[in-house]
């Protein structure tokens, strides 16, 4: 019940009460009129300070996602939740994360521990094992494709898979002077910050990229014949520094093309082949700007 309390002469309260109706109101109804007219804060002004208090927490977004509507999308015309997306987006980053830190402690010690360069350099089987570890990524992959959603099977093989093409990379850099490798790492997380900023940048103003998808792929298939003809045909310092040029701008590509399917088209359950996708992009910028500082150094 409605109950006026009339014990200060200036101020006049308005409370929910349970108790029983004050004399004074029954016997004079009209003190009720006259203090709601008379008091500072009457029920307009209620609604009104309401009103405004839930439009200034909508604008900074402290009403509860129901009743916002969430957060922002990261593209228009997106039909499922955000916070799903940005959630199954923090996990990919983690993993790919995870990856790069195995990569480089693994590649440290494969660079640090000279005996191991040394077995690959002059024991009988280091020829024989180099080739495995290479070819182990690409037949990791096939598992994968398999049980990339049963967990743990496909940690595990994801694990091998890096592991191995880690190896690689740190055999790569074993014989690459360390000012290379410093340059090559900073320019490599510059351009991938960059890009992957941009790609959300211009995914929420309406851009898509899925166009290059058939382009990159000629562009790989090109690269991949041209490194063929290279091992076989020596063609020099400038065939060296072209294919380096070549492969930086294809994989600079592929990373905005991974980042926008990232956003927009990769399943919650492709976690693992979104994770290798960038991961892959990632290592082979890194070895493409190795190659282009090597050259350079000469």
């Amino acid at each position: 019940m409605l109950v006026i309390n009339l014990h200060s002469p200036q101020y006049h309260s308005l409370s929910l009460s349970p108790s029983r109706p004050c004399k004074n109101t029954l016997e004079h109804p009209h003190i009720i009129t006259t203090s709601l007219y008379k008091s500072p804060i009457s029920l307009t002004n209620l609604t009104t300070n309401l009103n405004k208090m839930m439009m200034w927490q909508r604008s900074f977004g402290k009403i509860s996602d129901l009743e916002s509507g969430g957060s922002q999308p990261l593209y228009p015309a997106m039909v499922e939740e955000p916070e799903l997306r940005w959630s199954f987006i923090r996990k990919i980053y983690s993993i790919v994360a995870f990856q790069l830190l195995l990569t480089i402690v693994v590649s440290a010690v494969v660079v640090t521990y000279h005996p191991i360069q040394h077995f690959f350099v002059y024991s009988s089987g280091g020829l024989a094992l180099y080739i495995l570890i290479l070819i182990t990524p690409f037949i990791v992959l096939c598992p994968l494709q398999y049980y990339y959603q049963r967990y743990p099977v496909n940690y595990l093989l994801l694990g091998v898979f890096t592991t191995s093409l880690a190896f690689a990379v740190g055999l790569t850099c074993a014989y690459t002077s360390g000012k290379v490798i410093l340059e090559s790492v900073i320019l490599t997380a510059v351009v991938v910050i960059s890009l992957t900023l941009y790609t959300f940048w211009a995914a929420r103003r309406g851009h898509d990229f899925n166009f290059l998808g058939p382009f990159l792929f000629g562009a790989l298939m090109v690269l991949i014949v041209f490194l063929i003809i290279q091992s076989l045909f020596p063609l020099g310092r400038l065939s060296v520094t072209i294919y380096g040029a070549l492969a930086s701008l294809i994989f600079c590509g592929y990373i905005i093309y991974d980042t926008d399917n990232l956003i927009k088209r990769y399943s919650y359950d492709e976690y693992i082949w979104a994770a290798v996708a960038l991961y892959l992009d990632i290592i082979n910028l890194f070895l493409s700007l190795l190659t282009l500082f090597r050259v350079a150094e000469r």
